[in-house]
């Protein structure tokens, strides 16, 4: 009886720690280092263990939509109210943001330094017809990207072979960006926690159009019944305490800050 006992506990241990979710996130999110700071704490201290789908936000969203994850964390404002609205998650939540900024070579020779607004860097890629890459994966910086070339009133299909679309995520376009000294938009955490950076440097910033806010979305059970909401309320709880915002706020490489956490209570 005793033995039987400490059985069933044991056994009841083990399915309280094995307790898991699956979460699509964008690669910013893993590239950044982010994802390697909160998890094992989540971990220890709920017993929850995500397990990360890592892909661009139009991938993320596609899977959410297909009900193969309980949650998505993306940053593509546009598209998440779209998903909201068509009753795949039932809110967004924020979470933390971050900025987009232009990555070059740093003899600069499209001159986007000293480039006053965004126009005026994507005008000076395309009239000197500098090498760019485009991650070109539906991610939520190419959304961004294209969304900054429209303004512009730039037309990307009608560009040449200087434009670049490598269908990757950050980290290998960064380290495409790198291998041809070319253009590239990147967000601000991935870009610092790049290592293979060569000749490129961060040549402009801090434009209000560059803002990126990252929310996270728990897959709506009414769409898609099997989803654990339990576990991805639990995260979600966790990810907007305070808790997360000290981790999440210290993240930090050479004393700058790679997010910056906005969740409301």
């Amino acid at each position: 009886m005793i033995r039987a006992l400490t059985l069933f506990l044991c056994l009841i241990g083990t399915a309280a720690l094995s307790e898991s979710m699956k979460l699509a996130v964008t690669t910013s999110f893993h590239n950044s280092g982010l994802s390697d700071v909160l998890l094992p704490v989540l971990l220890e201290e709920t017993g929850l263990e995500v397990q990360l789908l890592i892909v661009g936000t139009g991938q993320a969203l596609r899977l959410g939509r297909a009900g193969d994850v309980d949650a998505i964390l993306v940053h593509s404002r546009a598209d998440e109210d779209v998903f909201v609205a068509e009753g795949f998650a039932p809110y967004r939540r924020e979470i933390m943001y971050n900025d987009f900024v232009f990555i070059g070579p740093s003899s600069d020779p499209a001159g986007i330094a000293n480039a006053a607004s965004i126009e005026q860097v994507l005008s000076r890629i395309a009239i000197e017809k500098a090498l760019f890459v485009s991650r070109g994966d539906d991610s939520g910086t190419h959304k961004k990207e294209r969304a900054l070339w429209q303004a512009a009133a730039l037309d990307t299909e009608t560009f040449g072979a200087w434009y670049k679309a490598v269908g990757s995520g950050m980290g290998a376009s960064l380290n495409t960006a790198s291998a041809l000294n070319a253009y590239i938009l990147a967000d601000r955490a991935s870009w610092l926690n790049f290592r293979n950076k060569s000749d490129l440097k961060l040549l402009s910033s801090r434009h209000p159009e560059l803002f990126n806010q990252y929310a996270y979305l728990p897959i709506n059970p009414d769409k898609h019944p099997h989803v654990n909401v339990e576990a991805s309320q639990l995260f979600e709880n966790w990810l907007t305490s305070s808790r997360s915002e000290h981790l999440i706020n210290a993240h930090r490489i050479n004393d700058e800050a790679l997010f910056v956490f906005n969740a409301s209570k």
